[in-house]
């Protein structure tokens, strides 16, 4: 029976298949709810595969920029393959290998590849390989999936920066849990820590209006 009282997102990633779907095409917010899970108990590098549309149309991830939201470093190996086919398969052979800590696998849209049957072998060889796989969907449909979780993420309004008021604090996510084999669905505000994900219920709390100077 799913458990109501514990966190949706664990200290350490669970070696399973995870799916999250970005709100807009370009939105950056699933890749940062993802991003922030990763190198929390890393134990070698993280294999980051796209396929081209994935990178044409939302860009590359950077080792540099995710080591600046996180606090921290992450190793990355960056793999561009050309169609979906190529994305799931190049997972599926990542997840038997040990050395890795995660695989991350981005698809753009809902290619005939990616059906059930994918993302069921998927998720049985990050478990027996022991290795957390994410599956990064932008400008898709939820439908059909053996994922163990499914999430869909969306940007808040930062808070302020706590040296400069007038700067843009860490980035918020609105983060919907809306399918899992063993969690209560619900809705969270997250944010990325040295440590790993926060998770808070509720919204975040509005700030009061800054005074104007003289």
């Amino acid at each position: 029976m799913p458990d109501p009282c514990r966190p949706p997102v664990p200290a350490e990633p669970r070696a399973t298949l995870v799916e999250l779907f970005s709100g807009t095409a370009t939105d950056g917010a699933a890749t940062g709810f993802l991003a922030a899970q990763l190198g929390s108990g890393a134990r070698g590098p993280v294999l980051w595969v796209q396929d081209r549309l994935s990178r044409r149309e939302g860009g590359r991830p950077y080792a540099t920029g995710l080591a600046a939201l996180l606090g921290r470093p992450v190793e990355l190996l960056y793999l561009e393959v050309g169609r979906a086919t190529d994305a799931l398969w190049a997972m599926e052979e990542a997840l038997g290998c040990p050395a890795l800590s995660a695989v991350v696998g981005e698809v753009w849209g809902d290619p005939a590849a990616l059906d059930f049957t994918a993302t069921k072998r998927l998720a049985l060889r990050a478990e027996r390989g022991g290795v957390p796989a994410w599956l990064l969907r932008r400008v898709a449909k939820p439908d059909l999936s053996a994922a163990r979780e499914r999430w869909r993420v969306a940007a808040l309004p930062s808070p302020p920066d706590p040296d400069d008021a007038h700067a843009p604090g860490q980035p918020l996510w609105q983060a919907e849990l809306f399918r899992a084999r063993d969690q209560m669905p619900g809705a969270w505000v997250a944010q990325a820590s040295r440590t790993g994900l926060v998770l808070q219920h509720g919204t975040p709390k509005a700030e009061p209006p800054l005074r104007r100077a003289g």
